[in-house]
């Protein structure tokens, strides 16, 4: 059985003039991006089967990522190719006082349609994971997303989710993207948020209190990492934070999406049917796994890059 990733892959366009605006920039590196990509780059390089679902633009940076996901093992039969519309693109510059200078130059993710997934045998799949950075942007990737979540549900497929709230796109719209992150908490079988994004979408003040009130409204597994400090883990009644390993840090892109992959990767031969027969034990130590993943992809510089260097000994 395989894994389903399904969103977005894109161009993440990086100033590498520090302290620079955009519009002031004049070097910038190309780096392949979007969350659910990474997820399935980082399942790939673990050694377990996966596909990735998206649209990029019929055109030499689409040419990119399919090449690219092909190198790291990832299957690209849906991944799509829009002589439309062009590849997604994120321009970013990190300011001298920490914050970020963004623009989102959106094209082909968002135009991955119901239509265009019809033929996808989901049957060949037991895990589906949402990964939803842009997936609740509007547009035909937003009705897909939601489509596919009902079709993954009756096939007894477990059901995955990380929001990947990112607020620079989402700053005028805040409420919305809270809202659709709602059917998925509750839908879902394993979700992962940041402590940024659990207090985000639940209004609480703390990750103990956001915790709690997940724990009301889902029966999903879920995680909350925590950075160097470990994970929040929630599976029934159990609630406990598990820890992580020591390292030094170079470049945390694509940690949480390592973190993710490596649960999945771990969970490719089960069922909705028979995650209920993982013991307590067995999934602290699932997430411990994971956290090491996390905390390994911070040790090299660019998310597909730290993936070169992940293989499944790490858990070992």
């Amino acid at each position: 059985m395989k894994v389903l990733c399904i969103g977005e892959a894109l161009i993440d366009m990086i100033c590498t003039d520090r302290g620079s605006s955009l519009s002031n920039g004049q070097n910038f590196l190309k780096k392949a991006g979007g969350a659910p990509a990474n997820v399935a780059a980082a399942i790939a390089a673990l050694g377990a089967a996966v596909d990735m679902a998206a649209k990029v633009g019929h055109d030499p940076f689409g040419q990119h990522l399919i090449d690219l996901l092909k190198e790291m093992g990832v299957g690209t039969d849906w991944v799509l190719q829009d002589p439309n519309h062009f590849t997604t693109f994120a321009f970013v510059s990190l300011m001298e006082d920490g914050e970020r200078d963004f623009y989102f130059n959106r094209g082909a993710d968002g135009q991955l349609s119901s239509q265009d997934l019809q033929s996808l045998p989901l049957s060949d799949y037991s895990i589906v994971h949402f990964g939803s950075a842009t997936g609740f942007l509007p547009g035909p990737l937003q009705t897909a997303y939601t489509d596919l979540l009902q079709k993954a549900k009756a096939q007894n497929a477990i059901i995955s989710f990380d929001p990947n709230y990112r607020h620079l796109l989402f700053q005028n719209n805040i409420q919305s993207f809270i809202n659709q992150c709602w059917p998925f908490i509750e839908q879902c079988h394993f979700f992962k948020l940041s402590d940024e994004e659990a207090m985000l979408i639940t209004g609480c003040d703390s990750v103990q209190h956001a915790a709690a009130a997940l724990r009301k409204k889902t029966a999903a597994i879920f995680a909350i990492t925590l950075g160097k400090e470990g994970t929040l883990l929630s599976i029934g009644n159990h609630l406990e934070m598990i820890g992580s390993i020591a390292i030094t840090p170079l470049d945390a892109t694509g940690a949480g999406d390592a973190f993710v992959g490596a649960v999945l990767f771990q969970l490719r031969d089960q069922s909705a049917l028979t995650l209920s027969d993982i013991s307590w034990e067995n999934w602290k130590q699932i997430i411990y796994n994971a956290n090491k993943a996390g905390a390994r992809t911070c040790e090299y510089m660019g998310a597909m890059e730290a993936f070169k260097h992940l293989n499944n000994s790490i858990f070992n």
